[in-house]
This record gives C-alpha cells, structure tokens and sequence, in this order.
C-alpha cells in the first residue's frame, strides 16, 4: 500500500484544530511547496551562480550567503502570494513583514516564524542544510495589523512548528502538537509521503553534539558535563557528533538518540541560536517526541520572550541527558 502524502495527512488530521477552518492546512501547504523550489536550487548549487557569499551581512552581523537570500526570498514569496498568513518574521529579516493582502485586509490568523536556511555556511561543501519554522495565532484583533506582540508569544503557544532537511533525501518533519511525523519526498513526483510516522527519541542517547572547539570558552558546568559524556563508566562514553547544522544535528539525535549543546561563551554570553524561530519550534518537536528542550534553567517553551531576535542557551534532545546538563549547571555556574 502507497504511504499516505503530506497533503492527505494534513487534511486527515484537521479535525485535531479545535477553531480551524483549512487556513492552517493551506499554510502548512504554502510551506511544502515553498520547501519543495528550495531543495530544488540546493541540489543544483554546484552548478548555477548561488554558491558562496552574497556580499552583505544579515541583521545579526553574519555574512549572508547567496542561498540564504534566495531561502528567504522564496519562503516569505509563497507565505505572501498565498495570502494565508497576517505576518512573518525571518532570520534574514531586521523587523517582522506584516501582510495585508488586497483581499485579506489583515483577516489571516497566523504568523510564521522561520530560518529560511539555517546551517548555510555547509552548502559550499555539499552539507545538509535545513529550514525551521515556527506558526502560530496571532493575539493582535483579526482585521488589524499584525503586532510585534503576535510574535512575542512563548513557545508553549505554537500551533505547529517543524524542519526540512535538505540532505541524502528531502524531508519535512512536523508537529501540531499531536506528536511528530516525518514527510520523505519523491523527487521523480514532486510529492512529500509519510515515512517517519510518530517520530520519538530513543529511550536512551549517546549522542552529544557540540562545537567543542569553543570549549576554553564555555562554563565550567558544560565542561564537566563533556568530561561525564567521555568518561568510560556505565553505558559511556557517548559519541561526539556534531554537523553545525541545528536541523541535521536534531535530526541524528531524534532517530539514534543524542542531545545538542549550544551553550553560553565568554563571547556570547547569551548563546547565538534565536529562541523564536529556532529553539522554539525545536523545542516544540522534542518535547512531541518524548525529549526536552531547556536553557540551563527553564524549559525552552515556558521563557516569555522579549524581542524579536532574542537569543538563549540550548539543550534539546533525549530528557535524560537534558536533565543531568541541567544538574551540572546548577551544580558548577
């Protein structure tokens, strides 16, 4: 029997939105077919003029690539065109982008939060790349301009939030917190099919993923946890893998078990990962899929945020191995 496609599961599931009336399902649709010309520019980005640098930097001072550029353009084009959306927010974005559409006059009741390219430094060297996406219901009056406050939601608050991995295949994983599903394309058809159903982290991790030629820099409770994870004891020592990619590190750590590390440094005080369109809507799919998501103190979905490009700690992966990086924070900083 065929699997069901993307399409067939989202209007199977809408039953499960309570004040839904197929907007949400049109928008995750936006999102497909956008997901869809992105990954077709990726596996030819050997072959056309979009490798490399653009020549100009995002608003948080990193040098844009031409990919993110193209990303940003293509993902906020099909959110706009479709008009389903009252507003959007983008990494590669300075403020949020409020759409009023002639015929929607601000009459849309989502906004999307996204990393149009999150990982881009790897594309030149033929690395999996993703985008990361975050939805939810604006607060603001319906027939209003969208607010800064429409954004400024915490995570607890999202509708949906998911992936697309761009990599040995394509995938678009899920959730509307109704657990998490993962969606393979077919390149010869052009349609994403249910491969990955109910998606969870393996009871046990041994995973740890973390950029630990920054170690001098972090804080000694990090430090003693990477002492822990190599230390031959019990079920140890862990393996260390990390991509530099949040999407394709996640993405290992939810099917083999893991968790990702990107903490605090003498140079980033606060980390460098976005809490809006980045550690929310993973944080979301790991707690959908039996794992967690903290800063070292909370959990990620409980922190009110504060502006718009707010950046946080992040732990996220299997529960267990959050917890006792948690027990070292408290017990070393």
């Amino acid at each position: 029997m065929q699997p069901k496609t993307l399409g067939e599961f989202v209007i199977e599931k809408q039953h499960e939105f309570p004040y839904s009336t197929g907007e949400l399902s049109t928008l995750l649709n936006s999102i497909r077919l956008a997901a869809k010309v992105v990954n077709h520019h990726v596996n030819k980005a050997g072959l056309t003029d979009i490798l490399g640098a653009a020549g100009n930097n995002n608003v948080h001072a990193e040098e844009q690539q031409k990919l993110d550029v193209l990303a940003n353009r293509l993902f906020i084009d099909a959110l706009v065109n479709r008009e389903i959306v009252c507003g959007i927010a983008s990494e590669e974005e300075e403020n949020y982008v409020s759409v009023a559409g002639m015929k929607s006059d601000n009459m849309n009741k989502y906004v999307v939060l996204i990393d149009p390219l999150d990982g881009s430094s790897n594309i030149d060297v033929n690395v999996s790349v993703g985008t990361i996406f975050s939805i939810y219901r604006r607060i603001s009056p319906v027939g209003q301009p969208v607010t800064l406050e429409d954004f400024l939601q915490p995570g607890r608050k999202q509708v949906a939030a998911g992936y697309v991995i761009y990599g040995t295949s394509t995938m678009l994983v899920y959730t509307t917190g109704h657990g998490v599903n993962g969606f393979t394309l077919n390149p010869a058809l052009g349609v994403f099919y249910l491969s990955h159903p109910q998606m969870k982290f393996p009871e046990k991790g041994k995973i740890y993923s973390i950029n630990e030629g920054n170690y001098v820099h972090f804080p000694l409770g990090i430090k003693k946890f990477i002492k822990y994870c190599q230390e031959e004891k019990d079920d140890r020592p862990c393996t260390s893998r990390y991509i530099g990619s949040l999407v394709s590190d996640f993405h290992r750590n939810m099917i083999k078990g893991g968790v990702y590390l990107y903490p605090p440094t003498s140079k980033h005080p606060s980390g460098k990962l976005r809490l809006l369109y980045e550690c929310n809507p993973m944080a979301f799919l790991a707690e959908q899929a039996g794992g967690k998501a903290s800063d070292g103190y909370r959990d990620i979905l409980d922190i009110e945020p504060v502006e718009l490009h707010q950046r946080v700690p992040f732990y996220v992966g299997n529960r267990d191995m959050v917890e006792r990086i948690e027990e070292f924070i408290q017990i070393y900083d």
